[in-house]
């Protein structure tokens, strides 16, 4: 019979810190993850300052500035077509060595975590392994059932399960974790692009008629974003392709002639954008945190940054039950309480900017047109107009983004200086 302390059922950004977190502290974790590398397109790839002040404390911070990356310092939103760009958030302003979002591929974040992980004796990873159900023992989650790619399948006891498997983890159909959904008005078409060596850098907004993109400088091509209107995917493909590649060339037409590039439907993927959160994250034996305790919109890019701070925090109010192997119902229940507060002033945030940016645009509507005076002349909102006359406050906003409206901090024992090369790594 197979036993782990702690069993993290993904391998994403919130698994992987909260693994490297507790091995470093002498928990045994072992995670698993179905897939059998990292390599998947079209992955949420910022890190914030909050996680790039964390790989910093984890003596990371040289290994990671090896990686390729972009470095944005402000967040800017459209607000209409041919109206420019706002500028909400200024993080160059902000204290500390990191006043920037880097734009990193997320696969070279996980296997520079993952690499680090292995160092420590009491860490497994386990890819191409999908856990397939829970076990329950005595009203109690026990651990999981899993499923390798070659059909074996097993299980896998635990003192605790850590759910870090998305929005579409298995603890999400347990009716008492009360999953609450919000209302989305767009889904997000996922696509490449060439880029060239003159274009602009970082992150790149566009607006058309009933049209929005971002774009996200990846070095040699971009990563872009088309938002559409929930549920319209099948009625725009059958318009054609065609279609598609004219409002794109409308909202962007500095990279117009590229669009040829886009030669079938198969290279637009589909992302169905929720944004909800269960009402609970927890059960005897079970944890939620990230995307599977709740999903986030792609507005602001803020879904990572708040993946990672739950695993810090899970970390942080953790080590001790799990090395003592004593996990009450209230250890877990303090990660929620913990966390609660900024994930749901960060949906709030998200559903604001839904309801006063993105559905007037999609909708044909300019974002600074009040609907209900169509008639008078559009002028920018008071929070916009405020921050146009104050910069200075620009420096809430992005700290917000930065590091949440909590900081976290992880567990003494889980940190470690640049040069300590007590370990190698474990077979």
């Amino acid at each position: 019979m197979e036993h782990t302390r702690c069993c993290v059922v993904g391998g994403g950004p919130a698994g992987m810190v909260l693994a490297l977190l507790l091995a470093r502290a002498g928990v045994e974790v072992t995670v698993l993850e179905k897939h059998g590398d990292f390599l998947r397109d079209f992955r949420g790839d910022t890190v914030h300052p909050s996680t790039l002040a964390l790989l910093d404390d984890l003596g990371l911070a040289e290994r990671f500035a090896r990686l390729p990356q972009r470095r944005v310092t402000t967040v800017q939103l459209p607000i209409g077509p041919g109206r420019g760009l706002l500028t909400v958030a200024d993080m160059s302003a902000l204290p500390g060595k990191y006043p920037y979002i880097a734009m990193v591929p997320q696969w070279d974040l996980l296997d520079l975590l993952a690499d680090e992980a292995r160092r420590e004796p009491s860490f497994r990873l386990r890819m191409n392994t999908e856990a397939t159900g829970f076990l329950r023992e005595r009203g109690r989650v026990a651990g999981v059932r899993y499923r390798t790619a070659d059909g074996t399948t097993g299980e896998l006891r635990a003192t605790l399960t850590v759910a870090c498997d998305g929005r579409g983890s298995l603890a999400r159909d347990l009716p008492e974790l009360r999953l609450r959904a919000f209302p989305c008005p767009m889904d997000a078409w996922w696509f490449r692009l060439p880029r060239h060596e003159d274009d602009p850098r970082g992150l790149v907004g566009n607006v058309g008629d009933r049209f929005f993109t971002a774009m996200i400088d990846r070095g040699d091509y971009w990563q872009c974003a088309a938002l559409i209107p929930k549920g319209t995917d099948p009625d725009r493909r059958a318009a054609g392709l065609d279609r598609f590649r004219a409002q794109f060339a409308a909202a962007a037409p500095w990279a117009a002639e590229r669009t040829d590039h886009l030669r079938s439907w198969d290279e637009v993927r589909l992302l169905d954008v929720r944004l909800d959160r269960l009402g609970r994250w927890y059960r005897p034996g079970l944890l939620c945190i990230g995307d599977a305790a709740h999903a986030m919109s792609p507005v602001f890019g803020i879904g990572i940054n708040l993946a990672v701070q739950d695993a810090v925090a899970a970390a942080r109010h953790l080590v001790e039950p799990l090395r003592t192997g004593t996990i009450r119902v209230g250890d877990v229940r303090r990660v929620q309480l913990r966390r609660w507060p900024t994930t749901a002033a960060t949906q709030g945030l998200q559903r604001f900017a839904h309801a006063r940016l993105i559905e007037p645009i999609l909708a044909g509507r300019s974002p600074m047109q009040d609907p209900r005076t169509p008639t008078k002349p559009d002028r920018p909102p008071r929070a916009a107009r405020i921050l146009g006359a104050l910069p200075l406050l620009r420096r809430l906003p992005a700290y917000f983004i930065a590091y949440g409206a909590l900081r976290e901090r992880p567990p003494a024992a889980s940190v470690r200086p640049a040069d300590d090369t007590r370990r190698e790594p474990a077979s």
